[in-house]
């Protein structure tokens, strides 16, 4: 999977996790996005070093979606402890 890829998957794992953490975060859409772009490349990362599971090259394999949607997870997790939740 090519970075195009890799950039639409972490669009789309970073709309997920939104999903699963509702709630107003600093930076908007835009932040959120850029959360889990950066996300996915963390996941896959995280899941290549520490579970010795490189992730696949396919776009719809399940285990790379996992790795991308918890790589963004953790990134808006601690995007949130750093920057606080003040617009509620």
């Amino acid at each position: 999977m090519g970075i195009i890829g890799w950039i639409i998957l972490g669009l789309l794992a970073g709309a997920i996790a939104k999903i699963l953490l509702p709630g107003r975060d600093p930076g908007g859409l835009i932040g959120t996005t850029l959360i889990g772009v950066a996300g996915a490349f963390v996941g896959g990362w995280l899941s290549a070093r520490f579970f010795d599971r490189p992730v696949q090259s396919h776009f719809f394999d399940l285990y790379t979606w996992g790795a991308a949607i918890g790589g963004s997870l953790v990134l808006l997790i601690g995007y949130r402890l750093l920057f606080g939740n003040s617009r509620n």
